[in-house]
């Protein structure tokens, strides 16, 4: 029956491509669905040699490995109302190739359907904060919950995210200089507003000095008075006590003084009767002329 070499030739070739199609390769970087007539019939996670019936089944392999999703820039409104244009990247990896093959096909439309979820939620979550915390540490709490809230919906379509990662969140160029030209003015604004409330408390911070200093003085002057009357009344009663103990020599110390501030120079000169009552007391300490 085999007899003619051709015969035999072919059969050879037709039990080697039957055993060559009988057989499929995982590596280490790889997960494979073998697929019979569109429908999953085995899962194979682990590398090396594996076995599926010839013809009848087919083998999809899925990357294993984390694999990027680069997203295009994309305009958010923030919650001050600032227009950003902000550019994401995503890392994922496929956790179930089966849940992945029977909710996505390929993964093509699988790496499209999570950039469309992506998208999304970066919209949703960076609406809710202000240009100003995009630019603080804020960013990082925002990145968590961006890949949590993807990962609600991407695990069941057997995808993890594991990674999301703002690179920029920047004006819109045609609305730059308009948008730092708002926030110069409202920082000038502000400028003005703590000027005059300092020059505010300057004016009120003097008042109360120079209240303060005309109590002061005021109180000083009073206090002084006091003193000063304390004083000529203590000096009145002491000339008292001393003229009730000595009346002439009280009379003759008075009129001492008198002469002191009359007689003020060697060129005084004045023009009074000699028996006038001023000079008793040049002719004798009795005070007879």
């Amino acid at each position: 029956m085999f007899k003619n070499p051709f015969i035999k030739i072919i059969v050879l070739l037709a039990v080697l491509v039957t055993a060559v199609q009988s057989v499929f390769v995982v590596t280490e970087r790889e997960q494979a669905l073998v697929i019979q007539f569109g429908n999953p019939k085995q899962t194979v996670k682990e590398p090396g040699l594996h076995f599926k019936i010839p013809y009848l089944q087919q083998v999809l392999y899925l990357d294993k490995r984390i694999l990027n999703l680069d997203m295009q820039p994309q305009e958010v409104i923030a919650s001050d109302q600032k227009r950003l244009v902000v550019d994401s990247v995503a890392r994922f990896r496929i956790i179930d190739p089966l849940l992945t093959y029977q909710t996505q096909r390929t993964v093509m439309r699988a790496t499209s359907q999570l950039a469309t979820l992506l998208s999304s939620n970066v919209r949703e979550v960076l609406g809710n904060q202000t240009f100003i915390s995009l630019l603080s540490g804020e960013r990082s709490n925002m990145m968590l919950a961006i890949r949590e809230a993807v990962n609600t919906e991407a695990h069941a379509w057997g995808i993890e995210v594991v990674d999301v990662r703002i690179l920029h969140a920047d004006l819109p160029a045609a609305n730059s200089q308009a948008i730092y030209a708002r926030m110069q003015t409202e920082r000038e604004r502000e400028a003005r507003e703590a000027r005059a409330l300092g020059q505010e408390q300057a004016v009120r911070i003097r008042a109360e000095a120079e209240r303060s200093r005309t109590i002061l003085i005021a109180e000083a002057e009073r206090d002084a008075q006091i003193l000063r009357g304390e004083g000529d009344g203590e000096s009145v009663r002491i000339f008292a006590d001393a003229f009730s103990t000595d009346e002439e020599f009280f009379d003759f110390y008075r009129t001492m003084e008198a002469y002191r501030g009359a007689l003020t120079g060697a060129d005084t000169t004045l023009m009074i009767s000699p028996d006038s009552e001023f000079f008793k007391y040049f002719g004798g300490l009795e005070g007879k002329n």
